[in-house]
């Protein structure tokens, strides 16, 4: 990304969590290293879609972000400011300009407050008066995310799976962010439900200008909510593009393999062939060597297990969008048998 200037810079951010062993004495014997080296950045009133399978690093990238987590290393600057290590006085300036929405909105809400508590509480704590008062304030943000203001007294329990998403999409708004990390929020929902809680954030993002870092394991859901997309593989960003750009033409092997599971959505499009990746994914705790993708990758040679390949913009591809791969995908290439054991499948 060329900005110069963006809201949010993310520079070799890493996470450890450290394995602790050993009787009686607990020392630490080893790390999960749930993010390893990130580099991405966010404009102003962007979307950035974060991808990739469970236990990738997504949601720990979005609480190392909001800084709900302390950086092993690498540096998060926000508005030119550094806040990799910042205390809680130092954030306390610019807490209010970066929240959260959570995956679960059965576990993110009090189920001892009212909706009118739950939202007017980051109110309260960052002293915060608005116009006509707290409740008015409640009720309008009740009406943005389409509830009935009137249900301002009522308790978590009393709404649905959606309802309950969107008062946390208010809670989010109340203190007139300029980044919100929404770390998959729809994934708890039902289908049915789904689009009507991404078209509310696409009607939020677009209106009041705000930043959004979106997480999720879902495709098609990404490619309809961001502007540009950063897939993830076991702690890395392997690849980062145009939203547009990395759906038709995917270079990393990985990228590829995720798109070729996308449901198509036309029954007239021409059947797309499935690429069905080898084993398991490696566990965090001992990586592979090189390229964390070669154990499963059918590209993979004796450089992937030496050398781990940077992200850079590969020949061919459009400014901006960055493969971290020695081998990368052509249109035409075309996946080895090898991809999928299952006979029906090869049938």
């Amino acid at each position: 990304m060329s900005n110069t200037n963006p809201l949010l810079d993310v520079s070799g951010l890493t996470k450890h969590f450290p394995i602790k062993g050993g009787f009686p004495i607990r020392r630490t014997v080893g790390a999960v290293q749930a993010v390893d080296g990130l580099d991405f950045q966010v404009a102003e009133g962007e979307s950035l879609g974060l991808v990739g399978e469970s236990g990738c690093g997504k949601s720990t990238t979005g609480r190392l972000i909001t800084r709900l987590l302390e950086p092993t290393g690498g540096k998060i600057t926000y508005r030119g400011q550094d806040i990799t290590h910042a205390d809680r006085k130092g954030l306390a300036p610019i807490r209010s300009e970066i929240q959260m929405i959570f995956q679960d909105p059965y576990a993110s809400l009090n189920p001892r407050q009212t909706v009118g508590k739950i939202i007017s509480g980051p109110m309260e704590i960052n002293g915060i008066n608005p116009e006509g008062g707290r409740e008015k304030r409640v009720r309008e943000l009740l009406e943005i995310v389409g509830l009935n203001p009137e249900h301002y007294n009522r308790f978590p329990h009393e709404f649905s799976g959606g309802q309950r998403q969107r008062i946390g999409v208010a809670r989010a708004l109340a203190l007139e962010p300029k980044l919100i990390v929404a770390d998959e929020p729809v994934s708890a929902l039902d289908v049915s439900i789904q689009a009507q809680v991404v078209n509310l954030l696409q009607k939020v993002q677009r209106e009041l200008g705000i930043a959004f870092v979106f997480i999720a394991h879902d495709l098609a859901v990404v490619r309809h909510f961001s502007q540009r997309v950063a897939v993830m593989y076991l702690g890395k960003i392997v690849e980062i593009a145009d939203r547009d750009d990395l759906y038709d033409n995917p270079r990393h092997p990985y990228t590829r393999a995720l798109l070729s599971a996308v449901p198509e959505a036309t029954v007239d499009a021409e059947p797309r062939e499935r690429i069905r990746l080898v084993g398991d994914v490696p566990s965090p705790i001992n990586p592979p060597s090189g390229c964390r993708f070669r154990t499963r990758c059918w590209k993979a040679t004796e450089k992937c297990a030496t050398e781990a390949p940077p992200l850079v913009q590969a020949e061919g591809n459009k400014p901006g969008h960055l493969t971290a791969c020695h081998y990368p995908e052509t249109a035409d290439t075309v996946p080895a048998p090898r991809l999928s054991k299952d006979p029906e499948a090869a049938a």
